[in-house]
């Protein structure tokens, strides 16, 4: 595995005199954290001026925990005003497989009652999918009116690629069969893990004869009223292996996890698999054209602020809490975005130098957002790398105009893909006024 060197990151902080260190830890509130993962987040939070890590036992006023602590903990943990915790309650609502198809579904419905169709087509950006075992006699009914397709396996509650698989013959999900043909008996002895089969993307858009998706940043620090931001910064995963369809049982092939094609066998860590979201859209920009590229980056937004509105009002609003997803966008050789998934604890491993300075980056100004130490006016529409894109409703950029809500694609203030000349930013936005002591 690839050593990340820490010292390469350098915080806003990091510029500032020692004296100014000094006077900075002196006006600065203490926040006691809590982490729970040994990974990026924890330089991170470990370089924070102000901020000091606490024991197991010890009270905390911040706390980065995995979902399965939030699970075994959130209700019996007691939370002050200030206190923050990085997921929802019930954020399995938009990152469960399952669950995510589940609301889009029912939102699109009620955008065609309410809106009517061509509303509710804005919506047909996830692949059909269909939940295994109970939707079973469903899928074979359009498996059937489909004839040669290819469909694709996904346990609807685990990551990185795992358990997933591709087919096309319906003896090869023989487990997940749902009907008469087993006794009482075999259905009591064996439990099937609930899985999501869907239609599989087979015009993948290709670089280099490669398949890739995008790996983006959404950040939610409130569902009722919503309030989203989205990141600038991003990355393209490539599969280690030329595409090809002939071949559906090589995950090198059809599986872009870095989890799976580190371990092919040409796998070079030092190249690694991956392209930052701002190479990715100049290529696609000198490839195609600006105004096609912008018209796709508009599709993307469409994506983050149609599947938030789909969970606003089954997730359990909380102000003590937020959520950084990380979506999983797949592009087709029609530039059209496809929604392949949505995580709430998307990987803050670094995979390479350059990975682990832009997941710092991320988290940096995740915490920014957070605000622990006070420092916003909540007027803000950027914060670092953070782009404010929907705030109980759209938020347009400063050359936009209400017009722009009668388009047929939504138009946000992101910067997806653009330029992140967020330090300029952070010590523009963070200077303190004339006469008054930084905060």
């Amino acid at each position: 595995m690839t050593k990340m060197k820490t010292s390469g990151f350098k915080c806003l902080y990091g510029n500032q005199t020692k004296g100014e260190r000094e006077r900075d830890r002196e006006e600065r509130p203490c926040v006691n954290y809590k982490c729970g993962l040994l990974n990026t987040i924890q330089d991170v939070l470990r370089q924070r001026p102000g901020w000091t890590e606490v024991k197991e036992e010890g009270e905390w006023d911040f706390n980065w925990c995995d979902v399965a602590w939030l699970r075994e903990n959130f209700d019996n943990t007691y939370m002050e005003e200030h206190v923050r915790i990085c997921h929802f309650r019930n954020h399995y609502e938009l990152t469960r497989k399952n669950f995510m198809v589940k609301n889009l579904k029912r939102y699109r419905k009620h955008l065609e009652r309410e809106a009517g169709r061509s509303e509710a087509a804005r919506c047909d950006f996830f692949p059909q999918t269909f939940e295994l075992p109970g939707e079973y006699h469903l899928f074979v009914e359009e498996f059937k009116r489909s004839a040669g397709s290819t469909w694709i396996m996904k346990p609807v509650a685990r990551s990185q690629g795992k358990g997933i698989f591709l087919f096309r013959k319906l003896k090869d999900i023989t487990d997940w069969k749902k009907d008469g043909t087993r006794s009482e008996e075999q259905k009591n002895d064996v439990h099937v893990e609930s899985y999501v089969a869907q239609r599989y993307i087979e015009n993948p858009y290709l670089i280099s004869g490669r398949k890739f998706d995008l790996r983006v940043y959404v950040m939610v620090t409130s569902y009722i009223p919503l309030k989203a931001w989205l990141y600038r910064d991003g990355f393209a995963r490539f599969s280690n292996t030329r595409f090809s369809l002939s071949s559906i049982d090589d995950q090198y092939v059809h599986l872009t996890n870095v989890a799976v094609q580190k371990t092919a066998p040409d796998y070079d860590p030092e190249k690694g698999c991956k392209w930052q979201i701002q190479q990715l859209r100049r290529y696609l920009t000198a490839k195609h054209s600006r105004e096609t590229v912008e018209t796709l980056f508009k599709e993307i937004d469409n994506i983050f602020i149609r599947s938030l509105l789909s969970v606003q009002k089954v997730i359990i609003n909380d102000k003590h809490c937020f959520e950084l997803y990380g979506y999983d966008i797949l592009l087709d050789d029609c530039l059209k975005p496809w929604l392949i998934e949505v995580n709430a604890s998307p990987s803050l491993t670094a995979s390479s130098q350059e990975d682990y300075e832009m997941k710092c980056r991320v988290l940096e100004d995740t915490l920014h957002v957070v605000d622990m130490e006070a420092r916003l006016t909540g007027r803000e529409k950027r914060v670092g790398g953070y782009d404010l894109m929907w705030n109980d409703g759209p938020v347009f950029r400063e050359d936009a105009g209400p017009e722009t809500l009668s388009s047929s694609c939504f138009t946000a203030n992101t910067h997806l893909g653009c330029v992140n000349d967020r330090k300029r930013q952070l010590r523009q936005m963070f200077k303190p006024l004339p006469g008054h002591k930084r905060i």
